[in-house]
C-alpha cells in the first residue's frame, strides 16, 4: 500500500478500532523495547533512541522536551516555502551594499587614519538584513502595525550604505561617516558611528552597540507593546519587535538576564536574530564547541521557539544523498574553529579534514575544489531561501517569542584578509589584494584601474536594483530605520492648583520624602486627563516604598489576570494582578526596570502615545547597577522620572555598605539630558515633578529627571514666600530656606535632602556663640554647576558677562559658606570655583556602615554639630570668631575629631 492508501485506511477506522489499534502499537513497540533493554543493554537503547531522533530531525520533527537538535537546519528543504521575491536582484543589492560599506570605512580611515569603524560584521550580516528589508520590517506607515527593529549596531554602516542606495543619503554624507563635528566634505551631514539617537534624531531609533542592551531593551519594548494594548492605550496590532545581535554578545548578562520574561509572557511579537559568524574582536566565540548548539540550549531552556540556520542550499544534494547520516554525525562532531579554517582555507581543506572518512569521501565523489569551496561558503545565514523560510516561520508562530540562530561568515566576500580571519573586527582598510577579490565575488561592475580610488557603486536611480527596493519598501510601510516623534507635546499636566496641597507642607505630622512622593503619585493615578498614561514601575520593592496601597488601587499588570485568590485577599492593601493593572512590578531586576522606563519613556516617540513612567529603585542599585542602561535611555530621548528611594549615605539607617548610597548624584553628572535633584520637603518634590511634566509632556522636551527620595519622617513645612522666587530657586538648585536673626558674624549653610534639617539645627548652635546662620536648600547641585559653566563660557567665547546664578543668588547674603550633603564632598565641590569666599564641604566620602541615623553622622561629620564647629572654623580664619571660643565650642558640642577620615576607615 502507498503512504496515501495506509493515511485513509487509519482514518477510516472507528473510534474504538483506533483506539485497539493505538494500544496494540503501543504495546509492540515497548515489548521492542524491553528486549532490547534486557539482551543488548542500555548502550544500545540510547543508540536506537538517537537514530529515532536522527529520523525525526531529517524530517522536520522536532520533540518538544530536547533542548538540543542536531546540527541541522530546523527547516527542511521539504517546508521551505517558494521565494517570494527576485532572488537575483535581491543578491545583488546585498553585495553592493556590501562594496559600499567596505568603501565607506575605508575612505573614511584613509582621510583620518585610526577614525575607526567595522566592515565585517555587515558583510556577514548583509543577507539576514535584505530578506527582512524586502519582504517583513513594516516601516512608519504601517501605523500600529509597525515593527520596531534593533540593528547590531556594528553593522550601521550597512544601514548607511541602504539609505544611500533609497535616496535618503548622498555620497557626500558617506564621506563623512563617523566625522559629526567637523564633516569634511561640505554639503553632508556628519554620520554617527554607530546608532544614536541624539545624534541623528531622524534616523536612528535604538542605541544598540554596548553589548547585551539592545536584547533586553527589546524584550521590554515587546513586553511594554502588550501592556499598552491591554490596558486599551494601543490597539492590538501585528506588530513585531525584530532584534538583531551576535552570538558573542551573549556573553554579556543583560543579553540573556530576561529570556525567561519574554517566554512567561507570552511575547510571540518578538524576534531575536542572533548573526553566528562565530567570531568576536579577537577570534573564535566558542572554538572549542558550537555556539549555536549553546544558544539553542539556552533558548529552548527559557521556553523560546529556536530556528537555526545553519547550512546553505548548497548542502541539501549531500543530505538527501547521505540516508544514514554519516555527514549528520560529522556535524555534530564539528566545532567552530575547525568550522572557520575552511571558511579562510577553502575546499582542499574542507576534503582533507572534513570529508575524513571512506563513506563520507564516498559522498563528495566527483566534487572539484572549487564546488567544495562554495560548501565552505554556503551558510544558512547567507541563504536568501533560507532566511526567508526561518523569517516566516518565525512571524506566522504563536505563543512564545522566536529566536532564529544563523550562522554566517564574518568578513563574507571581503577577500582573503578578512574572510573568517580573526583579524575580521579590527580590519579598517582593505588591501589591493582584497578589493580585487572583493569586487570579483561582490560581482561590482568596477574597472581594476578605478580600484585605488575606492569608488562607491550606486547602479543609478532608475536601475531595476534601486526601483526594486524602493517599491519593497513602499509595500511596506516607509523607510527603516527611521525615527518619528509621533507625540511633539501639548499633553494637559496639572497645573500649579493640582499640586498646591503640597505646597502646604505636612500639618505638623512626620513624613518622609518617600511618603510625600506616594501621596502625589496616588493623585496623578486619579487625574481625569493624564491619570492613564502614569506608568509606575518597581523592582519588587513597592511595600518598600510605602506603595503597597497603589497595589491595591490600581493593580500590577499581568497579562494572565489572577489566577489565585491572594493570601491577603479581603484587607485594603491586598495584592492585585490584572491584565489591566497599571503598575509594571519586575521582580528583583534594576536592569529589567530600566529597560521598562525606557519602553514607556520612549512610548511618544515610536506609538505617539505619551506615557509617563515613574521608576522607583534603592537608590544605590539604580545609576551605580545600571549606568549604561541610563545613559542608553539618554541617547534615546527617554522621557520620565527615574527616582532613587532609600537614598543617601546616612539615611537608611541599618543597613549598611551596600545599601547606603552617597555616589548617585556624582553619577547623575554624566548624562547631559538628566536633571538632578535631592528634594527636602513635599513641596520642592512638588514643583520639581509639575516642571518636569510641563518640560516633557507640555513642551515636548528630550530631558528626563532623576530625584532622590528618603525614608526618613520629619515634619515637612509649607513653602516660604515669596512662593515664585522659591520655585525659581528649587529648580535652579538653591535658595534661601531660612534667614538668620540678629547681630553677629555670618555665614550660608547649605543643606540638601535630609541634612538640611541638619543644617537647621546647626542654625541655632552657631546662635549661641553669636553667629547669625543663613539656611539654604541646595536641591541640585548638578543644576547650579551646569549653570555656572554655561555661564562661564558665555562669558568667555560670547562676550555676555553673565554671572553664574549661584552668586546672584548669594548676592547681599555675607559669610563664608558650609555646604554640607549626604553624598561625595565632590558632588558640593562642583560650585567651589563660582563662590567668591571660603567654602568649605562636608560630604560622605568612603564606604557605609551600620548604625543608626545619629551615629552614622557623626562618623562621616556631617551633623548638626559638625556643620556649626565648620563655621566657626572658617570665621575664625576670617579673625571674627577667636580661639577661645572655637576651642569651647568643639568641647560643648563633644566633639571627638579622630586623626584617620571617614573615606579611610
Amino acid at each position: 500500500m502507498t503512504e496515501k492508501e495506509l493515511k485513509a485506511a487509519f482514518q477510516a477506522l472507528s473510534p474504538e478500532e483506533k483506539a485497539r489499534f493505538l494500544e496494540i502499537e503501543n504495546r509492540e513497540w515497548l515489548e521492542s523495547l524491553e528486549y532490547v533493554l534486557k539482551v543488548e543493554g542500555p548502550e544500545r537503547v540510547e543508540e536506537l533512541l538517537r537514530l529515532l531522533d536522527e529520523y525525526l530531525f531529517r524530517h522536520g520533527v522536532y520533540p518538544a522536551n530536547r533542548l538540543s537538535t542536531p546540527y541541522l537546519n530546523t527547516l527542511p528543504k521539504e517546508k521551505e516555502p517558494p521565494y517570494p521575491g527576485d532572488l537575483e536582484l535581491e543578491r545583488r543589492i546585498a553585495n553592493i551594499l556590501r562594496w559600499n560599506v567596505a568603501m565607506m570605512v575605508t575612505r573614511a580611515n584613509k582621510k583620518a587614519d585610526g577614525i575607526g569603524g567595522h566592515i565585517a560584521t555587515y558583510a556577514s550580516i548583509a543577507e539576514l538584513y535584505e530578506v527582512g528589508f524586502n519582504h517583513f520590517f513594516r516601516g512608519p506607515e504601517a501605523g500600529l502595525d509597525r515593527d520596531l527593529v534593533f540593528f547590531q549596531g556594528h553593522a550601521s554602516p550597512g544601514n548607511y550604505a541602504r539609505a544611500f542606495l533609497e535616496g535618503r543619503l548622498k555620497e557626500e554624507d558617506l564621506e563623512n561617516f563617523r566625522r559629526e563635528v567637523h564633516p569634511p566634505v561640505p554639503g553632508g551631514r556628519g554620520l554617527s558611528s554607530y546608532p544614536h539617537p541624539w545624534l541623528m534624531p531622524d534616523f536612528w531609533e535604538f542605541p544598540t552597540v554596548s553589548m547585551g542592551l539592545g536584547p533586553i531593551q527589546a524584550i521590554y519594548q515587546a513586553r511594554f507593546m502588550r501592556y499598552l494594548e491591554d490596558r486599551g492605550l494601543k490597539p492590538k496590532s501585528s506588530a513585531k519587535v525584530w532584534a538583531f545581535l551576535g552570538d558573542g554578545e551573549h556573553d554579556e548578562p543583560e543579553t540573556v538576564g530576561a529570556l525567561h520574561l519574554a517566554a512567561r509572557e507570552n511575547l510571540d511579537n518578538l524576534i531575536f536574530v542572533v548573526n553566528c559568524n562565530l567570531q568576536r574582536l579577537d577570534g573564535p566565540v566558542r572554538g572549542n564547541s558550537k555556539v549555536i548548539q549553546e544558544l539553542e540550549r539556552l533558548y529552548r531552556g527559557a521556553g523560546w521557539r529556536v530556528i537555526k540556520v545553519v547550512w546553505g542550499s548548497a548542502w541539501d544534494a549531500l543530505l538527501a544523498k547521505d540516508k544514514e547520516g554519516h555527514l549528520l554525525r560529522r556535524f555534530e562532531a564539528l566545532v567552530d574553529g575547525e568550522s572557520q579554517r575552511y571558511a579562510a582555507f577553502g575546499g582542499k581543506e574542507l576534503r582533507e579534514r572534513f570529508f575524513n572518512t571512506p563513506e563520507l569521501k564516498k559522498l563528495i565523489e566527483g566534487m572539484t575544489d572549487e564546488e567544495l569551496t562554495e560548501l565552505t561558503r554556503s551558510r544558512g545565514g547567507h541563504d536568501m531561501v533560507k532566511i526567508y523560510a526561518a523569517y516566516k516561520a518565525a512571524v506566522e508562530h504563536r505563543g512564545s517569542p522566536v529566536v532564529i540562530l544563523a550562522r554566517t561568515i564574518k568578513g563574507y566576500g571581503m577577500g582573503p584578509t578578512v574572510m573568517a580571519k580573526n583579524v575580521a573586527h579590527q580590519v579598517k582598510k582593505l588591501t589591493e589584494e582584497d578589493l580585487r577579490e572583493a569586487r570579483r565575488f561582490l560581482g561590482i561592475p568596477i574597472p581594476e584601474e578605478k580600484l585605488p580610488e575606492l569608488p562607491y557603486y550606486h547602479p543609478g536611480p532608475d536601475s531595476p536594483e534601486v526601483r526594486y527596493l524602493l517599491e519593497r519598501r513602499k509595500a511596506l510601510g516607509g523607510f527603516v530605520p527611521e525615527r518619528r516623534v509621533r507625540f511633539q507635546g501639548g499633553l494637559e499636566v496639572p497645573e500649579e492648583e493640582f499640586f498646591r496641597e503640597f505646597y502646604e507642607g505636612s500639618g505638623g505630622r512626620e513624613i518622609s520624602t518617600t511618603m510625600a512622593f506616594v501621596r502625589i503619585l496616588a493623585k496623578l493615578l486619579r487625574h481625569p486627563k493624564i491619570g492613564k498614561y502614569i506608568v509606575p514601575i518597581v523592582p519588587d520593592e513597592a511595600r518598600t516604598f510605602g506603595m503597597e496601597a497603589l497595589i491595591a488601587q490600581v493593580g500590577v499588570y499581568s497579562p494572565q489576570g489572577q489566577l489565585y485568590v491572594p493570601v491577603d485577599a479581603g484587607t485594603l492593601t491586598a495584592y492585585k494582578e490584572s491584565q489591566k493593572g497599571q503598575i509594571l512590578e519586575e521582580g528583583i531586576t534594576e536592569a529589567g526596570a530600566m529597560a521598562e522606563f525606557i519602553a514607556a519613556g520612549t512610548a511618544y516617540a515610536h506609538w505617539g502615545i505619551p506615557t509617563i513612567p515613574f521608576f522607583i529603585t534603592y537608590s544605590m542599585f539604580g545609576l551605580q547597577r545600571i549606568g549604561d542602561l541610563v545613559w542608553a535611555a539618554a541617547d534615546q530621548r527617554t522621557r520620565g522620572f527615574f527616582l532613587g528611594a532609600t537614598a543617601g549615605r546616612t539615611t537608611l539607617a541599618g543597613e549598611g555598605l551596600q545599601h547606603q548610597d552617597g555616589q548617585s548624584h556624582v553619577y547623575a553628572l554624566a548624562a547631559p539630558n538628566l536633571l538632578a535633584y535631592d528634594p527636602a520637603f513635599a513641596y520642592e518634590f512638588a514643583v520639581i515633578l509639575e516642571d518636569g511634566l510641563r518640560r516633557m509632556y507640555g513642551r515636548g522636551e528630550d530631558v528626563f529627571y532623576y530625584i532622590t527620595i528618603e525614608n526618613e519622617n520629619y515634619v515637612h513645612p509649607p513653602m516660604p514666600e515669596p512662593r515664585e522666587k522659591v520655585k525659581e530657586g528649587i529648580l535652579k538648585g538653591l535658595y534661601l530656606f531660612r534667614a538668620g536673626e540678629g547681630k553677629g558674624p555670618k555665614v550660608q549653610l547649605f543643606g540638601t535632602g535630609p541634612i538640611l534639617n541638619e543644617a537647621l539645627k546647626a542654625q541655632e548652635l552657631l546662635a549661641k556663640y553669636g553667629v547669625v546662620a543663613d539656611v539654604w536648600s541646595a536641591t541640585s547641585y548638578k543644576a547650579l554647576y551646569v549653570d555656572a559653566i554655561e555661564a562661564e563660557r558665555e562669558t568667555r567665547l560670547l562676550g555676555k558677562a553673565r554671572r553664574p546664578y549661584v552668586q546672584e543668588a548669594l548676592e547681599g547674603h555675607e559669610g563664608p559658606i558650609v555646604a554640607a550633603t549626604d553624598y561625595l564632598k565632590a558632588l558640593p565641590n562642583l560650585i567651589r570655583g563660582y563662590v567668591d569666599r571660603p567654602f568649605a564641604v562636608l560630604g560622605t566620602d568612603g564606604f557605609g556602615r551600620s548604625d543608626t541615623r545619629e551615629a552614622l553622622r557623626d562618623f562621616f561629620e556631617v551633623d548638626a554639630r559638625h556643620i556649626a564647629y565648620t563655621a566657626l572654623a572658617l570665621l575664625h580664619g576670617e579673625g571674627k570668631v577667636t580661639k577661645r571660643t572655637l576651642n569651647q565650642a568643639r568641647k560643648d558640642l563633644g566633639l571627638k575629631l579622630e586623626e584617620v577620615p571617614p573615606h579611610r576607615r
